[in-house]
């Protein structure tokens, strides 16, 4: 989900964080997460000349507001063909949104106090993954 200009924005960046400051100076609410985003939940920011960057990750355990940015590669950590707008994009595909988790975990390395939750938040996620996948077995 969008959350806001990167260098307007971050700065204040907390887990409970729900809006941010505009170009227009004004405060903006967060768009609701969609009902169909049952898993990880990434918030990201852009950065002048139009980089993505994850700036917090969520699961229905944690909140976690990265330190060090991570930018976000198109086909690498969100999908070919998905467009990234104000509205909240969903990305199906478990092995690019691990890939996304992982990569903001190594960037974060050097912040134990981040990456030990994003470690926590990935084993979850594991877990949810081999349930599905042992439920579908089940079909």
């Amino acid at each position: 989900m969008y959350v806001g200009g990167f260098e307007r924005n971050f700065p204040n960046l907390t887990p409970s964080t729900t809006s941010f400051t505009g170009t227009d100076g004004k405060d903006h609410p967060y768009q609701s997460w969609p009902k169909s985003a049952d898993g990880l939940r990434f918030s990201y920011m852009e950065r002048h000349g139009k980089k993505f960057v994850v700036v917090r990750v969520a699961d229905d355990a944690s909140d976690v507001v990265l330190k060090n940015e991570l930018v976000m590669v198109p086909g690498e950590h969100f999908g070919f063909g998905t467009r990234l707008s104000a509205e909240p994009t969903l990305v199906e595909d478990d092995g690019t949104v691990m890939k996304l988790l992982e990569d903001a975990t190594k960037r974060n390395a050097d912040h134990k106090d981040v990456s030990g939750e994003l470690l926590k938040i990935r084993e979850r996620f594991k877990f949810k993954l081999a349930e599905k996948k042992a439920a579908a077995k089940k079909r």
